[in-house]
């Protein structure tokens, strides 16, 4: 599972510019937008993502686009200014995906919801997991993946697995919560112990949990991740490639 969430593309016009230096060809420029306006941002009717920098829309004419489209296709160097257009998201996925995406650390900022502080913050749930793959209800039909040539492997499916484990999550909030309690009322007792349940939420959690950060990447990262993450066997990264060839002008990013 993954959510991608307010979606904001800055840095268009600079990128422009820039882009125009280096043949001093700013006169061929073809774009237009909007009067800078940081007090008023607003959605794009029809589109998932605005311009928040822009009061406005951004026309990108077609000198600007057909240079730009040609600078991408020659690859990073000559299409650098990808590198100024800048993209922020909120993004919502499992562990195991940002073990993943964290690969990425050049041109990529991230400020995530934190484990280690909030973990005990709310009662877990299995919607706080991505499961969409877990196999739900025993049929003796099917998953016989579960059966080896001699005996079953288990009478337990994945889910009751995972739902398990959420019990125990829950029991060592519950626990850690009280000696939180107790320890700040004075025991000593609680005030030594208060932590071992702390570990066994951390060492307990699945890399299913789905954890929200808010990233920023620009357009050059997103064309990297794109080149390597669409066909991925992730469905994560599958999605997030869909959600890239959404963002305006996408095809500087996808060269398509």
């Amino acid at each position: 599972m993954i959510k991608l969430e307010n979606t904001q593309v800055v840095g268009l016009e600079a990128a422009i510019r820039g882009m125009r230096n280096p043949m001093n060809s700013w006169e061929k420029s073809d774009s237009k937008f909007a009067e800078m306006n940081c007090d008023h941002i607003h959605d794009i009717p029809g589109k998932n993502w605005w311009f928040g920098e822009l009061e406005g829309d951004a026309e990108i004419g077609p000198n600007d686009y057909d240079l730009m489209l040609r600078l991408a296709k020659q690859g990073p160097v000559h299409g650098k200014f990808r590198r100024m257009i800048a993209v922020y998201v909120d993004i919502t996925a499992p562990l195991y995906w940002w073990k993943e995406f964290d690969t990425y650390k050049v041109g990529t900022v991230a400020n995530s919801c934190s484990t280690m502080h909030k973990i005990h913050a709310k009662e877990f749930t299995l919607d706080d997991f991505s499961h969409e793959h877990l196999f739900g209800i025993f049929n003796e039909d099917d998953h016989d993946c579960w059966v080896d040539d001699e005996n079953r492997i288990s009478d337990l499916e994945s889910t009751e697995i995972l739902n398990l484990t959420i019990k125990m999550l829950n029991k060592a909030r519950t626990l850690y919560l009280e000696y939180q309690k107790k320890a700040r009322c004075g025991s000593e007792f609680a005030k030594d112990h208060v932590k071992e349940y702390w570990w066994q939420m951390i060492q307990l959690l699945p890399s299913s949990y789905n954890q929200r950060r808010t990233v920023m990447l620009s357009y050059e990262v997103l064309a990297n991740i794109y080149q390597y993450r669409r066909n991925h066997k992730l469905d994560e990264w599958r999605e997030f490639c869909k959600w890239i060839e959404g963002l305006p002008y996408s095809e500087i990013i996808t060269c398509s």
